[in-house]
């Protein structure tokens, strides 16, 4: 019953937020074809504005809007007259996920470890250096990073390429990039959670039976402590697949960012949005996935509602 009623308020959410980005799109003044306009007949701006159903009143837009997304058809692009935004999705969306999923992993991974190491070693030399890791990685945000990175393994010592993509030594810098600031805040966020449960009496119950520090902190300690790292990960995962614009501008990658860039200053209604129907949707979707691994993390957690439990 409860996993019924997400799914509800799922769609219910992503409608929302197609209305809404669909009222904003007609709310921004100026016009996709105003470029063109000097230079079209008007029985030919006219014939352009028709394809695209510009032409017919804004509720019978939403509608026939809302009909094609029933079938998943986003739409012919405006500025690029030969491609839709299902084709535009499909060619920029893997260098996204690519880049996204290394990023995150990379966080992950040394976020959970500075975490437990500082945690461990609590108001030690470890902690101290940790933390100072996670606060730079915060301080710095990724469009000063992403230079910088440049300048150094690329410019200087010419180790790394740089604006390019296609091998896995291009992903390397940029998802440095990335991966940093959400490194140091899972760090953050893993330390405090580890230090809560490391004091807990289970974790002593554990220690006076004897068992070894490893088995302690892996079986008992990482898997109660990593509960806030994983409501983390949900819009982390989301945003980072989904194309970080300045990075991928950066670094001349062809992912979702670029286009989605690109289609604000063009005002290309139907690619804004697409994306952002596909940006929602995903994260929406990611969000109902981590609160149903809660179960899989802590068998004790219970996937009910308020009115089932009722």
């Amino acid at each position: 019953m409860y996993i019924l009623k997400r799914i509800l308020t799922m769609l219910l959410t992503i409608w929302v937020i197609i209305t809404l980005t669909f009222i904003i799109m007609k709310c921004i003044p100026g016009d996709p074809f105003a470029s063109d306009g000097d230079k079209l007949p008007p029985e030919v701006l006219a014939n352009i504005r028709a394809q695209y159903n510009l032409d017919k009143p804004v509720p019978v837009q939403y509608l026939l809007y809302l009909k094609n997304l029933a079938t998943f058809n986003l739409g012919p692009s405006i500025q690029s007259k030969s491609r839709t935004v299902n084709e535009i999705i499909a060619s920029g969306f893997p260098a996204s996920a690519t880049l996204g999923v290394i990023a995150l992993l990379v966080a992950l991974v040394f976020g959970i470890f500075l975490g437990v190491v500082a945690a461990l070693n609590h108001r030690k030399l470890l902690d101290y250096f940790s933390m100072f890791v996670a606060i730079v990685g915060i301080s710095i945000p990724s469009f000063i990073l992403a230079p910088l990175l440049i300048e150094f393994f690329a410019v200087k010592w010419e180790l790394l390429p740089v604006a390019s993509w296609g091998t896995w030594q291009h992903t390397v810098l940029p998802a440095a990039s990335l991966a940093v600031g959400p490194l140091a805040i899972i760090a953050r966020f893993m330390r405090s959670s580890m230090l809560d449960v490391m004091n807990q009496n289970y974790i002593k119950t554990a220690d006076a039976k004897g068992l070894s520090t490893a088995t302690i902190v892996l079986k008992h300690g990482i898997r109660n402590a990593i509960l806030p790292v994983i409501s983390f990960i949900g819009p982390l995962f989301a945003a980072l697949i989904t194309g970080t614009f300045v990075i991928e501008k950066i670094f001349a990658i062809p992912g979702l960012g670029k286009y989605f860039v690109d289609s604000i200053f063009n005002r290309d209604y139907p690619v804004i949005l697409g994306t952002t129907v596909f940006y929602s949707t995903i994260l929406i979707v990611v969000l109902f996935i981590i609160d149903i691994s809660y179960r899989l993390v802590d068998p004790r957690i219970t996937l009910t509602s308020k009115g089932d439990q009722a």
